[in-house]
């Protein structure tokens, strides 16, 4: 049981996610993480419990190397081993 937050437009989005993820704090004790593009006046913020995998490969916002893209999501993909390889 993960959980998500995002905020779109206002200069203060990345205060406002940290403070929402802040209250689910009980959602994911394991990790948390913001994504902030203040350009764009958007913010992602994720809460996570670990599970499966516990590395901090699975840590959130996923950001791509250029920061064109940011990913957040709540839940599990069930098919993984398959699509693993």
């Amino acid at each position: 049981m993960c959980g998500i937050a995002g905020v779109w437009g206002g200069p203060d989005a990345d205060r406002l996610v940290s403070a929402m993820t802040s209250e689910l704090a009980h959602r994911g004790p394991d990790a948390h993480g913001v994504f902030c593009d203040r350009d764009a006046e958007i913010a992602l913020g994720h809460r996570r419990l670990s599970i499966i995998d516990l590395s901090e490969a699975g840590n959130q916002p996923m950001v791509s190397a250029d920061r064109e893209t940011a990913l957040t999501y709540n839940g599990e993909i069930y098919n993984f081993a398959s699509i693993r390889d």
